[in-house]
């Protein structure tokens, strides 16, 4: 049986608070609501990749380490640092520069999701 290369379809996220979720991943990231369905459920898109939330109890779901989105250079970080910084984000991990050459920083969305921006120089 031959199977082809998985990519990653998109992440769903239970969010406490779905309108400051929005917020975050709209305003914020930069991605555009491509469906939503009713009060409690928002579809967005950057073209290719997608986030599905869903309001919910978060405290109840599972676990989720972090959700990454890529950029096309190391200096890509930085400016998106400095652009979250301005939207009072919580940034847990400033940009660093990893001995692969790969550069990246964390911060967390409204309902505490870890969100990281990597440049990944082998992509």
């Amino acid at each position: 049986m031959a199977t082809g290369t998985l990519r990653l379809c998109h992440v769903a996220l239970i969010c406490s608070d779905l309108p400051a979720s929005e917020d975050f991943y709209g305003r914020v990231l930069g991605l555009k609501v491509v469906w939503r369905p009713d009060a409690d459920n928002v579809y967005l898109s950057n073209g290719q990749d997608n986030l599905a939330l869903h309001r919910g109890d978060a405290s109840a779901g599972g676990a989720l380490d972090h959700i990454g989105f890529a950029v096309d250079s190391a200096d890509e970080v930085d400016l998106w640092h400095r652009r979250l910084m301005d939207a009072q984000a919580v940034i847990t991990a400033p940009p660093r520069t990893h001995r692969d050459g790969s550069r990246s920083l964390y911060c967390r969305d409204p309902g505490g999701v870890l969100v990281q921006v990597i440049y990944l120089p082998a992509i």
